[in-house]
């Protein structure tokens, strides 16, 4: 696609990272859909990554069409190389793609004993609490927090009922979508987990009203303002949209879609070993909680990505035919060998 080497080692990584930690849905299986954006004129392989403002402790990047897997970590470096001057670092982004699980970007912030937060807005896929319009993404927020003998608290959540990849390894499968993910054109609840190509939504967090869907319907928008609203990105309906059929939307407001950052560094606040004490000791009483009947155990964030990286570092990561058909038709298409080892 035009990539540097440095770039598309980058966007691997950052790809492999979710498959690794069982996020199927953002791992290789997204690969063909950027290479069809990049087909569609809507991906810069070679970008020039800008800061177009700036002030001690805060930034806003131009990611000037690039990949969302490139600029992310751009962005995030920036946002911890202020956080080590200034105590704390913000940055938002504009002009940017897809960029992957949000987790990867806000554990970059960990080997520098600092908080790292990362957002970003997304296809405008779901329907606000009582409408049928689709006007947010999945608009996911990703908190990584470093811990001292206990592994880091990292919470890595869409802010719908499920993020969309996952409806997407159902269509794969053939399989219906639980009840509570998605309704269709009229704003009833549907298990047709191809309902999006019927002009159907995805549901905020909570489902429905009785539910809390108000408060997955605040914090996607939430989101949406402090990743596209702040940086000058696309938001709202008006977001890019992934499939690279679809076409954009007319009038947009911004550009591309946009992504926030945050680097906290903990002895900006208290020192880090007081700190590091106190979460381990924080970890360790949620953990030993009494769990309820019919589990074994409480977990924390972070805990079932850790262990499935775990599992696949040794037995290897399951790739259904569907996504290693698109793969070899994508090397196929590039000129590419297509790897032996998957099979």
């Amino acid at each position: 696609m035009g990539c540097s080497d440095t770039d598309a080692a980058l966007a691997a990584t950052v790809l492999l990272s979710a498959d690794m930690r069982g996020i199927d849905s953002h791992g290789v299986a997204r690969l063909s859909g950027y290479v069809r954006l990049w087909e569609a004129q809507r991906i810069n392989g070679s970008p020039a990554i800008k800061i177009v403002h700036e002030s001690p402790s805060t930034a806003v990047i131009d990611g000037d069409a690039g990949l969302g897997l490139v600029v992310a970590p751009f962005a995030m470096d920036i946002a911890i190389r202020k956080a080590q001057i200034a105590g704390t670092g913000w940055v938002s982004v504009r002009n940017s793609n897809h960029f992957g699980i949000a987790g990867y970007h806000a554990m970059m912030a960990l080997e520098h004993d600092m908080i790292g937060i990362a957002m970003t807005n997304a296809s405008a896929l779901v329907a606000p609490t009582f409408s049928v319009e689709k006007m947010l993404g999945t608009n996911p927020i990703a908190v990584a927090i470093p811990a001292g003998t206990q592994p880091p608290f990292v919470a890595d959540f869409a802010t719908t009922t499920a993020a969309n990849g996952k409806l997407e390894i159902l269509q794969r499968k053939n399989e219906p979508a639980p009840p509570g993910w998605v309704q269709d054109k009229e704003g009833a609840a549907s298990t047709d987990a191809n309902v999006l190509k019927k002009q159907g939504a995805l549901l905020p967090l909570g489902s429905d009203r009785e539910h809390g869907s108000h408060k997955g319907y605040a914090l996607g928008s939430i989101v949406d303002i402090f990743s596209a609203v702040l940086s000058g990105a696309s938001y709202g309906p008006w977001a890019p949209p992934f499939p690279a059929y679809v076409p954009m939307p007319e009038n947009m407001p911004g550009q591309g879609l946009g992504h926030f950052f945050g680097a906290m560094r903990i002895d900006a606040f208290r020192t880090g070993q007081e700190f590091k004490d106190n979460m381990d000791n924080w970890i360790t009483r949620f953990r030993n909680a009494t769990p309820a009947p019919g589990n074994d155990r409480v977990l924390i964030p972070g805990d079932p990505e850790r262990e499935m990286e775990t599992i696949r570092t040794t037995e290897g990561i399951p790739v259904v035919s569907s996504v290693v058909d698109e793969l070899k038709n994508v090397a196929e298409k590039m000129g590419v060998k297509f790897a032996d080892t998957i099979r």
